[in-house]
């Protein structure tokens, strides 16, 4: 989807009129490969081709200070890949990269990794896996070895999946975790009795925060339902506070469900009942504390 100067326009005006500085927690870059990349299927027309910084810069004006790099593709070579785009562009402040958690070599990995400062934490596609992957012993291991090197963990789960990710978090309770995408909430049926149950052990651990993106794709794509998005924000902020959610966008994800401009209009819209103070904290603080920017 082009940003065209109608979006441009709605972006610069509430990010002037609301807040002072964006810092994006969840944006993804790639060079499609329709072999590499067999997720974005044919019906996803709108994120099958490259997508790289020179698309993103477009959304960065003077209140956006940069974003956050995340993986998408399970190989070390999209680590690197991510690093290097980091390089190069000064606005990605931090990088997610993906390692293997169960080689036998991930300490030379991670000691090789402390050298790009900008790599701020991990993700695995859990979300892909079955029931029980993140609490094999092995993976815990493995996740458990980077708070020894200062490093984050992504966790990345849907609805159905979500009492992994309290067991994880029951085990390794001082490692910081961010739950992406709240958790991926189904409003396609809007039953989420377990999602509310899971999200509120979750948030009871202090070392674990919540990004709050991804929700354009979770129930009919270009169909925004304001109401239903609304109550999952109002549920999230409930049981984190305002000191542990970040924004975040999913670009281009996001893209099969609405827009930049129409994602950053309705966060807005709904933080505008917070004050100054804990909209920066939402905005870009939460996520510079978390990441270690």
């Amino acid at each position: 989807m082009a940003v065209d100067g109608q979006n441009i326009f709605i972006i610069n005006w509430f990010q002037k009129k609301i807040i002072k500085m964006i810092i994006d927690s969840h944006v993804h870059f790639w060079k499609f490969d329709p072999i590499r990349d067999a997720w974005i299927t044919k019906d996803m027309t709108e994120i099958r081709k490259d997508f790289l910084p020179e698309n993103f810069s477009l959304y960065l004006k003077e209140n956006h200070e940069g974003c956050i790099a995340v993986q998408a593709d399970q190989s070390d070579e999209e680590t690197a890949f991510l690093v290097n785009l980091a390089k190069e562009n000064p606005f990605i402040k931090g990088v997610v990269g993906w390692i293997d958690l169960t080689s036998d070599k991930l300490e030379q990995s991670l000691q090789n990794y402390q050298s790009e400062k900008v790599i701020k934490g991990f993700r695995h596609i859990a979300e892909g896996e079955q029931i029980g992957f993140l609490l094999q012993k092995n993976v815990l291991n493995g996740i458990a070895s980077l708070h020894q090197y200062d490093y984050t963990f992504d966790i990345l789960l849907r609805q159905h999946q979500l009492s992994d990710a309290v067991k994880l978090s029951e085990k390794l309770p001082d490692q910081p975790f961010i739950l992406d995408h709240c958790g991926k909430p189904d409003l396609k049926t809007n039953d989420l009795k377990d999602w509310k149950f899971n999200i509120a052990e979750l948030a009871q651990n202090p070392n674990i925060y919540c990004k709050i993106s991804g929700l354009l794709t979770q129930g009919k794509w270009n169909f925004i339902d304001e109401k239903a998005i609304f109550e999952i924000l109002d549920f999230i902020f409930s049981k984190f506070g305002n000191e542990r959610v970040v924004f975040g966008s999913d670009w281009p994800v996001m893209l099969l469900g609405g827009n930049y401009a129409l994602w950053l209009k309705l966060i807005s819209k709904y933080v505008s009942q917070f004050t100054e103070t804990e909209q920066q904290l939402f905005f870009s603080k939460n996520a510079a504390k978390f990441y270690n920017l």
